[in-house]
């Protein structure tokens, strides 16, 4: 698959959801983006702003096997990944998968579940693979997590440690929509006749699995790889960050930058991808000082102008 075919399948993708997802063409091309670079996404947004129903769609529109799953407080390990149970015609033991085994994983309201079940994501978001009983069992490919956050709530929740918030390559934001935008909302939803919307696959399996190992193969000069090295060395240093971006954030901002540059049709990365994806790969990465005891949403905003005034004084390669 050549670029050319790669910027048109994930063209046709936000063309068709945008039928239904109003207002979000930019979440739904970094969304795009962070699947072809295997990477994970945080979704911050208020209820009924289209969280679950974006991925929903963005799973059919690819074809891929989609699962939700809903965090509470009481939700356990097994829950997610699965157990062994006693086949009782056998008597021997049995596997029963959970439902991280799907290649679009929903975890809805992450921060509701308790540290033992946010920790039980971690293997799976970085090693695509869970164990159950002491033995390891591989996750489908491709395999991306698209948790989400409702920030407002204060009752029943749990914080997200560092080492999960870093897991994801990048976090977006769904927030209310326009006034024109909401008036069409209604006029689609009229037209629904309150039906829930449905999209038909429009990528088959291989042109998923060539546009993933087209957009990897990206070449990125050893420039633009000193660009992004030196942006999140400023961060590391800077007197207003308590905890900088990890090696990780820089690869997460390089595979970011190489699938949005061949979503836009090219076979090169340029300096103005890396300033277009960084703010999102890096703002729920880092930690400002004063600012660790806050609501995680205001967190993540202030981290995102440090994010930006460190990108107005880095230079760019050309």
């Amino acid at each position: 698959m050549c670029s050319s075919t790669l910027h048109t399948v994930v063209g046709r993708v936000i063309e068709q959801v945008s039928k239904f997802i109003v207002g979000h063409e930019r979440n739904l091309e970094l969304i795009m983006s962070a699947i072809l670079a295997r990477g994970h996404i945080l979704i911050l947004g208020y209820p009924g702003s289209a969280k679950t129903l974006t991925a929903k769609l963005v799973a059919e529109a690819l074809g891929l096997k989609f699962k939700r799953i809903q965090m509470a407080s009481d939700v356990l390990p097994a829950d997610i990944i699965g157990t062994k149970i006693v086949d009782p015609k056998t008597g021997s033991l049995r596997t029963v998968k959970g439902p991280i085994f799907a290649n679009i994983v929903l975890v809805d309201e992450l921060n509701r579940a308790n540290p033992k079940t946010q920790a039980a994501l971690l293997e799976a978001m970085q090693e695509y693979q869970v164990t159950i009983e002491g033995e390891t069992y591989k996750l489908p490919q491709p395999f991306t997590v698209i948790a989400t956050l409702n920030p407002v709530e204060t009752q029943g929740i749990f914080p997200l440690p560092h080492a999960q918030l870093d897991r994801f390559m990048i976090s977006l934001d769904f927030e209310y929509p326009a006034e024109d935008e909401e008036i069409e909302i209604l006029k689609r939803d009229h037209m629904l006749k309150g039906l829930e919307p449905r999209v038909e696959p429009i990528v088959a399996p291989n042109e998923l699995a060539k546009a993933i190992d087209e957009a990897s193969s990206t070449h990125i000069s050893q420039d633009v790889l000193k660009y992004i090295v030196n942006i999140v060395r400023a961060l590391r240093e800077d007197s207003a960050v308590y905890l900088g971006p990890s090696p990780r954030a820089s690869v997460m901002i390089m595979r970011m930058a190489k699938s949005i540059a061949a979503i836009r049709g090219r076979t090169y990365v340029i300096p103005d991808d890396v300033k277009y994806v960084a703010p999102y790969v890096l703002r729920h990465r880092i930690v400002l000082k004063g600012k660790y005891t806050a609501n995680l949403w205001e967190c993540i905003r202030d981290s995102e102008r440090k994010v930006r005034e460190v990108l107005n004084r880095i230079p760019t390669p050309w």
